[in-house]
C-alpha cells in the first residue's frame, strides 16, 4: 500500500518541477535526453513509475503466494497494473 500511495505524490512532486524549476527547459526527446537536462523532474518521475511498478508486483506475489484478500491490496494491483498498460502504450506506439 505504501507504494501507490507514494506514486501520485512522486508525480505530484514531478509536475511541479515543471513550472517552478524547469520552466525554460525544454523537454529531451528521449529518457535519457530528459535526465540529462531536467533530471530532478525526470529522477522523480521514473521513480513514481517504479513505485507504481513495484506495487503491482508486490501486490501479484501477495495475491497468489500469501492468499491475501484485502480490498487494498487488489486496488493497489490494479493501479499498478493500469500504469504498466499505460507504459507498454507509451513503448509500443509512440507519438
Amino acid at each position: 500500500m505504501r507504494l501507490i500511495l507514494l506514486m501520485p505524490i512522486l508525480f505530484v512532486i514531478g509536475t511541479s518541477f515543471v513550472n517552478l524549476v524547469y520552466p525554460s527547459v525544454p523537454a529531451g526527446g528521449t529518457i535519457l535526453e530528459d535526465i540529462l537536462a531536467r533530471p530532478a523532474l525526470a529522477l522523480t518521475m521514473l521513480a513514481g513509475m517504479a513505485a507504481g511498478i513495484l506495487a503491482f508486483i508486490t501486490g501479484v506475489v501477495a495475491i497468489t503466494r500469501k492468499n491475501e484478500r484485502a480490498f487494498l491490496v487488489y486496488a493497489a494491483t490494479m493501479a499498478g497494473l493500469l500504469l504498466i498498460l499505460f507504459l507498454a502504450g507509451e513503448f509500443l506506439f509512440p507519438e
